[in-house]
């Protein structure tokens, strides 16, 4: 603790302080990590009303303070802020921290709120175009955009993207339509023919993680019950979501899909034991495609998921190192649904989205999230503002407060258990908790343990 900050904690000591003057101090002393501390629990009423405004001004001078040097920290002082009063410079600190962060849902529930309360201010219209235009939202941005005041210091600014993202709704305005008829098609399907499977012998399928072995049976063009031009073979079925696409047109993308796809089923065995027996659609999507199936939101929120025996890869024009991960995790996904007799679904959402994000992790070369979020998490663990896993059942983890921060609590939760039993006693306890036995009834046989006990079995590993 700084000599300034010691001075301070020891006046507070000395002399007892409304929850106001408190909050002053500590900022004048900028002591932000006490600050944080202080009030990193707990909720706008457990303080007066007229002095909520008091606190959430220091957490707010602690954000700005903090937004370059420390973004972490800043954005945990200012989502702390925007408890005790969502004021515009709150607000803002708040989504450019996130921002920074890549806490961009974040960011954008910010700047939306922003823009809602405070629709003179120009700042919340014009940074929420520019995020949206970056997700490629080009619709949202334009209607953010046309928001900013004309009087506003940030009307010119506003206006040159504007002329972006109405020239780039032009292009998505097509795609969506072509995404519609195609849609149309597929569920008026009514016959075709079966997808294809021939056995071969084992062949090369390029390099990964080091050398992969492709699928001992080779991939064959066919068609689908629901008229799709397929790809396949006993592990796999690609489908691009856009019939029209050539797949012989795309050989050399299609042929990094397939190495990408059995590096996902080798690494998976690796770490598993096991993989799953049937084989799994993967269906692949254009950042548009997706928005259009399965609405923006969702499109910028996630860069694929695993639904109705499908992975569904959002985004697939291009494939890079974090696409491939998700083909990793949500593989897993497709895993479980299968250990389970095609009941995932009955597993706790934690449980499910711990052990894909865990073996993300380990794709990736890590057994952690990455520093800025764990270092966040730490301090959470501090104040035991962590989500706990009893929250994190039903509802889709996206759907939490913080998101990123669910994904990673429920892995470290995943990995905890790993370590203590290795993969063979934790998926005995996966089967048998998607066939219907309660959580805690299973965790409690397996690893003497409770939700609520490992809820601080990852409080303690992460501090």
């Amino acid at each position: 603790m700084s000599p300034a900050a010691l001075l301070s904690a020891l006046l507070l000591t000395a002399a007892p302080s409304s929850p106001g003057q408190k909050a002053k101090s500590l900022a004048a002393s900028r002591a932000w990590e006490e600050l944080y501390l202080a009030f990193s629990a707990g909720e706008a009423s457990d303080v007066p009303a007229p002095q909520r405004g008091a606190v959430a001004t220091a957490l707010q001078k602690g954000c700005e303070a903090l937004k370059d040097e420390d973004p972490v920290m800043a954005y945990s002082l200012g989502e702390r802020a925007t408890v005790y009063e969502e004021s515009a410079g709150a607000l803002r600190c708040l989504a450019r921290a996130a921002r920074k962060t890549d806490q961009r849902a974040t960011a954008e529930a910010a700047l939306r709120k922003g823009l809602a309360q405070y629709p003179k201010d120009g700042a919340f219209g014009l940074e929420l175009g520019r995020l949206l235009m970056e997700e490629q939202d080009a619709t949202g941005a334009v209607a953010a955009l046309e928001k900013v005041p004309a009087k506003s210091k940030e009307a010119a600014e506003a206006k040159r993207l504007l002329v972006q993202a109405r020239a780039k709704t032009t292009e998505e305005t097509a795609a969506r339509r072509e995404a519609e008829r195609l849609e149309l098609r597929m569920n008026g399907a009514t016959s075709g023919r079966p997808t294809v499977m021939v056995e071969t012998q084992p062949a090369v399928a390029g390099q990964g993680r080091g050398a992969t072995r492709s699928a001992s049976l080779n991939y064959e063009s066919g068609t689908g019950a629901d008229g799709m031009r397929t790809r396949s073979n006993s592990r796999f079925v690609i489908k691009y979501f856009n019939n029209q696409r050539d797949f012989g047109q795309r050989a050399e993308y299609e042929g990094r899909i397939v190495a990408a796809l059995d590096e996902a089923y080798d690494f998976t065995r690796s770490m598993l034991g096991e993989v799953r027996q049937a084989p799994v659609d993967i269906v692949l999507y254009t950042l548009a495609e997706f928005q259009t199936h399965f609405g923006a939101a969702k499109a910028r929120a996630v860069a694929g998921l695993y639904s109705d025996n499908a992975i569904r890869i959002n985004d697939a024009a291009e494939l890079t190192q974090q696409t491939k991960a998700t083909l990793v995790h949500e593989y897993v996904h497709a895993a479980l649904d299968d250990f389970c007799d095609g009941y995932g679904n009955n597993l706790p959402v934690w449980l499910n989205e711990g052990l894909a994000e865990y073996v993300e992790w380990r794709y990736l070369g890590g057994e952690d999230p990455e520093r800025s979020v764990r270092n966040y998490m730490a301090q959470a663990a501090k104040a035991n503002s962590l989500p706990k896993l009893a929250q994190m059942e039903g509802a889709s983890l996206i759907m939490q407060r913080n998101p990123t921060v669910a994904y990673a609590t429920s892995a470290v939760a995943v990995r905890e258990l790993v370590k203590r039993g290795g993969t063979g006693r934790f998926l005995t306890m996966v089967r048998e908790v998607g066939r219907g036995r309660p959580i805690d009834e299973a965790l409690t046989e397996h690893y003497g343990k409770t939700r609520a006990s490992l809820d601080e079995d990852v409080r303690a590993a992460l501090q």
